[in-house]
């Protein structure tokens, strides 16, 4: 019987995937989870997804969704289940940890009534983790975490107070939420030594590269400046995405303030905006802009001379920003202020699109912008190199693929069923 049940095609499976963070969020792992469902959905699969109320980056629920303590919806074919959790405004270890446990309370108090025939995670949610290795084992199905972020490196590495005994804590919630799968997705090979340092045979650990997203820009690259006020001979940095702890975004203020004839642009939301506010306090050169619509944000993206992708020196092994995917599609420059042995580093090196630069270090950060300033015919080339690194690696038919090859594998192996 069990095989059988294993030879049954993906049209006739019950599939559900478990992501604090889903549609209609723009940014982050959100919409990779949505497309990810829609994917299965659109395959003939019955997707269901359990998450959270929409609230990222801004770190405050969504109007709509205030208020609300569970609801189901459909979208795209997919059978969406929310459930009410705890959003801090702003990030301590102590928030932290009661945003998961309010998400791990909730979910595991209700999950959705069908059982699945797989379950898979999106982790950095520690309690997406958690949740997705219950049910599983509940239901004695394959459990599949795909692994995003590193939250117990997080902890460590990106300054959040208390982070320490934090990161202690998460790296036990991700040891036994790892410790349990049958199969491990890492969207970076540097991710692999730390999951395998939680005791995961590197025989279970698949490379699952993040895809590109969202749609190559088409807009006058000319009249998105003069809309956005950019003026012609002013050249513009931007910062796309969230302006967290892990971020380090002071760099690029004090890189303003070092260079009144560059216009700097933070453009996003997260619990450090308003701090970065009051940081830029007096700087007629740097600019906050809301997170752009998915219909203008890649034209937006090339409107800019410099894309900046910046990370705390410390940031090293637990993430790789997805807003590269998206820099790489405009077809700009990117410079990077990140460490030099993490993942982030190794994807702007690999892509060839973009100079490195010490992390921290508002001058470097300026040498960088400076050369590629001076030198247009460079800028342009290095940006060029972008979208053919997408189209070589980051195609989303070829990055689900990979899903459906993890997931059928998983489905296919009688020894990957969860441990107890």
């Amino acid at each position: 019987m069990a095989d059988a049940e294993h030879r049954r095609p993906l049209e006739h499976r019950r599939l559900l995937v478990v992501s604090t963070n889903y549609a209609p969020e723009l940014t982050g792992i959100g919409p990779y989870a949505a497309q990810l469902a829609e994917h299965w959905a659109a395959r003939g699969a019955d997707t269901h997804v359990l998450t959270g109320m929409p609230h990222y980056p801004s770190w405050r629920t969504e109007e709509p969704y205030r208020g609300v303590w569970r609801t189901e919806e459909h979208r795209a074919g997919v059978t969406v289940h929310r459930r009410r959790h705890y959003v801090p405004p702003r990030q301590s270890a102590l928030r932290r940890a009661a945003f998961e446990a309010s998400v791990l309370a909730h979910g595991l108090a209700a999950p959705p009534r069908q059982r699945p025939d797989a379950v898979i995670s999106q982790m950095p949610s520690l309690a997406g983790g958690v949740i997705g290795a219950r049910l599983a084992r509940r239901h004695r199905v394959p459990y599949l975490p795909v692994v995003q972020d590193l939250m117990g490196a997080a902890a460590a590495q990106s300054g959040i107070r208390g982070g320490g005994r934090a990161a202690a804590l998460a790296s036990r919630a991700e040891r036994y939420a790892l410790g349990a799968a049958t199969l491990v997705g890492v969207i970076h090979e540097s991710f692999v030594p730390r999951v395998t340092a939680y005791g995961v045979d590197p025989g279970r650990i698949r490379i699952l590269p993040n895809w590109s997203h969202v749609r190559a820009p088409s807009a006058d690259r000319a009249a998105t400046r003069a809309r956005l006020g950019w003026r012609e001979g002013t050249p513009v940095v931007l910062h796309s995405g969230n302006m967290g702890l892990k971020q380090g975004l002071e760099v690029l203020v004090d890189a303003a303030r070092l260079a009144p004839e560059i216009r700097v642009v933070l453009m996003g939301d997260g619990n450090q905006r308003d701090a970065l506010w009051a940081r830029a306090a007096g700087l007629p050169n740097l600019d906050f802009l809301p997170p752009a619509e998915a219909g203008e944000f890649t034209d937006i993206l090339a409107a800019a001379d410099v894309l900046a992708v910046t990370q705390r020196a410390s940031v090293l092994d637990m993430s790789v920003p997805s807003k590269l995917t998206s820099y790489f599609v405009s077809g700009r420059p990117v410079v990077a202020s990140v460490a030099d042995g993490g993942g982030t580093a190794q994807e702007v090196r690999r892509s060839g699109a973009g100079l490195l630069v010490a992390p921290e270090d508002p001058a470097a950060v300026l040498g960088a912008v400076r050369k590629l300033v001076e030198s247009p015919a460079e800028a342009d080339e290095l940006g060029a190199h972008g979208p053919r690194y997408v189209a070589r690696h980051l195609g989303r038919e070829a990055a689900l693929a990979r899903f459906d090859a993890l997931l059928t594998e998983a489905l296919q192996d009688d020894r990957g069923r969860p441990r107890p």
